[in-house]
């Protein structure tokens, strides 16, 4: 049992990180096959993407326009598995020209399957933009809100 968690957690990392090879190509196509054929994607924006076309056209145009010559960020902080079939990994992230943050602005969940084919694939991502000024005043003003990891 280890042993298939060990190799389904590098399966879910691989899958992250062909997210970012896809990125740095600016290829919408091989990004979008990361995601099941009835993904959602949220930005952190807040615009709601449906369906893995739906994802495909939106980074055609971001690609070709605000997001033009990007590198994609991330960092896995934790995995988990729900059953043998369903991983839910939250991290952070960012986009960025030249030198890679240091720090990273963006605080991310991916919602990944093991569809009938044996390949993980994202069926939800949700992308938030951290305010890291709002969440010190919170935590000194509030300390009940710091997370236990932060403690």
């Amino acid at each position: 049992m280890q042993g298939q968690q060990e190799q389904d957690i590098a399966a879910v990392k691989a899958v992250v990180d062909a997210l970012s090879a896809a990125w740095g190509r600016h290829d919408a196509e091989a990004y979008s096959a990361l995601f099941t054929q009835d993904a959602t994607y949220t930005t952190y924006v807040g615009t709601f993407y449906r369906g893995r076309r739906d994802i495909v056209e939106s980074h055609r145009t971001l690609f070709a326009k605000f997001l033009k010559g990007t590198q994609l960020a991330d960092e896995i902080l934790d995995t988990r598995f729900y059953g043998p079939d369903v991983a839910v990994v939250n991290g952070r992230g960012d986009t960025y020209r030249g030198r890679r943050p240091r720090k990273l602005s963006k605080v991310q969940t991916y919602t990944l399957i093991r569809e009938n084919d044996g390949r993980w694939r994202i069926a939800a991502f949700h992308n938030t933009q951290r305010k890291p000024l709002l969440e010190a005043m919170s935590y000194k003003f509030a300390p009940g809100l710091i997370p236990a990891a932060g403690r």
